[in-house]
């Protein structure tokens, strides 16, 4: 397990909390192998009953994938080899068989939010911000799977106002349109997550395992393909010049193609 990402069993109630608050814990590949492997550790300990997951330093939960390491795609394979392994990940977060609690203080942007879109309950302090600012940065897409997260969250229309304009909803937003499950004062968070893995533990597991099954059968009905849209995107020479821009820290020059 790297030390970017600790993780903690306590019991009934396991944590992984996301360590790199010099880069608002931005997801590193090791950081992405070390959180499937906590899911499958979650999954084989039958007594844990609820999953905490929190980002370390007070600024960010995760600010998405770290882009840095977008420097070596050379073109549209190492997109859908990227996806894939996303995906990969977010299943085993979304598939752990007890309740998941993100709490979110700060920053949960691109993979943060689809991180945090997996997780059961969202829960806020007034400084957490979500945002997909794909279409301002580097240029690529989602995954179908969490476009049909997205959607399924905050519906079809909310999904594209977030991206179309690349911006930032805050907390109390958040809460009106379903990204945050609830906001409670900084000062209040830890112990309502305290409180809310306490109550969990209390209810009855069969029910909470058959509820997150039949919420992720309802979204994976009748998923469509999406392999030309990634092939669109991490193609194209816009999102080379979006990383070799954000790397360089300048404005992007957008063509189209």
């Amino acid at each position: 397990m790297t030390d970017q990402l600790r993780t903690e069993f306590n019991g009934t109630v396991a944590t992984a909390t996301f360590d790199r608050p010099a880069a608002r814990n931005a997801m590193t590949w090791e950081m992405y192998d070390g959180l499937a492997d906590f899911c499958e550790r979650v999954n084989a300990d039958e007594a844990v009953r609820v999953v905490v997951f929190r980002g370390a330093g007070g600024k960010a939960f995760v600010a998405g994938t770290d882009i840095a390491q977008f420097q070596d795609f050379r073109g549209a394979a190492d997109g859908h080899a990227y996806e894939q392994r996303i995906d990969g990940v977010l299943d085993r977060v979304e598939g752990i068989r007890v309740p998941t609690i993100a709490a979110v203080d700060g920053y949960a942007t691109g993979g943060g939010l689809t991180i945090a879109a997996c997780c059961d309950l969202r829960i806020c302090s007034p400084a957490a911000k979500f945002g997909l600012p794909i279409a301002r940065t580097v240029g690529n897409c989602l995954s179908m799977r969490n476009y049909a997260r997205l959607v399924q969250l905050i519906g079809a229309g909310r999904a594209m106002h977030l991206i179309c304009t690349a911006g930032f909803v805050e907390a109390e937003q958040a809460e009106r349109i379903g990204l945050a499950s609830e906001v409670v004062p900084e000062s209040e968070l830890d112990g309502r997550i305290d409180a809310l893995c306490e109550q969990i533990t209390a209810q009855a597991p069969l029910t909470m395992r058959a509820s997150k099954q039949a919420m992720r059968r309802l979204r994976e009905h009748s998923l469509p393909p999406g392999d030309d849209l990634i092939e669109l995107c991490y193609g194209s020479e816009d999102f080379r010049e979006g990383v070799g821009a954000f790397v360089d820290k300048r404005r992007p020059q957008w063509r189209g193609r």
